[in-house]
């Protein structure tokens, strides 16, 4: 008599808390750069720190982290067989909310509208990196390394197209608000699926999956990391509107776009000739004056009396740099 097949464990519902907490830590991190950038954008700041070398690099650590969890969740959720009613409905959500976001972007920021953020790569990344699950881990982590590789090594006309600006391969840059092109970052799913289905077969039973959150500040994190669609979605309006109402009673910062005058402004002066030192020594000197003259910060564009005027302080304070006037 055949022996019968053993049974397939049952699935475990209870989620993950050091998978949520991790998640909480992320949207953390990504609400505390968004408000660095809002800052910015409404010159609380003297400049938008988060479009600095620094910014940039704590961006892309960010999204990464959120995609490499986007790949472990895969497994965890999937690596039995898929759960096609919960995977479907996450898809849906997770897609209808990127739509959502481009047109609310499109709405507000039609120069610079989100068509390929996070959300449009999670869904992208969700339906290709599903078939990964099932293949051994190895496969996996050199596909990840592959597309990781690929936009410093394939190049070809075609994919400069505006049309393919979601795919990254191309040498343009998009004007947009938020993009996370397939390549690089499906790459950073495909390693959290690698990673996942290499540690899993430890995890199961370890004190790490036990573990719960218990004090307020993790129960706080890994219940936003639950909700973190949701989260994500409210977290960027209440801070724009949090920090609007306080710009109306404050102001912009007296020196908001000061250093991006100065580099503009040095940029300008030596393409048309002036000598770099000068340049430079007649951007400060400029951008004292129309502080001074109440020429720097209204938001208005300039009146022809204005402009005249500016553009007059501009050429004595080059003068004065080269030594032929007196500064203004």
């Amino acid at each position: 008599m055949p022996a019968s097949p053993a049974p397939t464990p049952p699935r475990s519902s209870r989620r993950i808390d050091a998978l949520d907490l991790a998640r909480g830590a992320a949207l953390a991190a990504m609400a505390a750069y968004h408000g660095l950038w809002d800052l910015g954008f409404l010159q609380l700041t003297p400049q938008n720190f988060a479009l600095t070398p620094a910014g940039r690099l704590a961006a892309h650590g960010i999204a990464g982290a959120f995609l490499l969890l986007v790949g472990v969740g895969l497994v965890l959720a999937n690596g039995d067989g898929v759960r096609w009613r919960p995977f479907a409905l996450r898809l849906a959500r997770i897609g209808g909310a990127a739509l959502l976001i481009t047109l609310a972007t499109w709405i507000a920021f039609p120069q610079s509208y989100i068509f390929f953020g996070i959300l449009h790569c999670i869904a992208v990344s969700s339906v290709l990196g599903l078939p990964f699950v099932f293949l051994p881990a190895p496969v996996t982590a050199l596909a990840a390394a592959l597309v990781l590789a690929a936009p410093h090594v394939v190049v070809h006309p075609l994919l400069d197209a505006p049309e393919l600006y979601f795919l990254g391969l191309g040498r343009g840059l998009p004007d947009t608000n938020d993009w996370v092109p397939l390549f690089p970052w499906f790459g950073m799913v495909l390693a959290g699926i690698a990673l996942a289905r290499i540690a899993r077969p430890a995890l199961t039973g370890s004190w790490l999956a036990r573990w719960q959150a218990r004090n307020a500040v993790a129960r706080g994190a890994a219940f936003a990391g639950r909700h973190s669609l949701a989260v994500y979605l409210v977290h960027q309006p209440a801070l724009l509107a949090l920090f609007t109402g306080l710009v109306t009673l404050t102001g912009p910062h007296p020196k908001a776009g000061l250093a991006g005058f100065r580099k503009d402004y040095v940029g300008n002066c030596t393409r048309t000739g002036g000598e770099a030192q000068a340049c430079r020594i007649a951007a400060r000197c400029t951008a004292d004056a129309l502080q001074r003259e109440g020429l720097w910060g209204s938001g208005k564009p300039y009146s022809a009396e204005e402009r005249a005027r500016a553009q007059g302080l501009s050429q004595l304070c080059y003068e004065a740099a080269e030594g032929t006037a007196t500064p203004p």
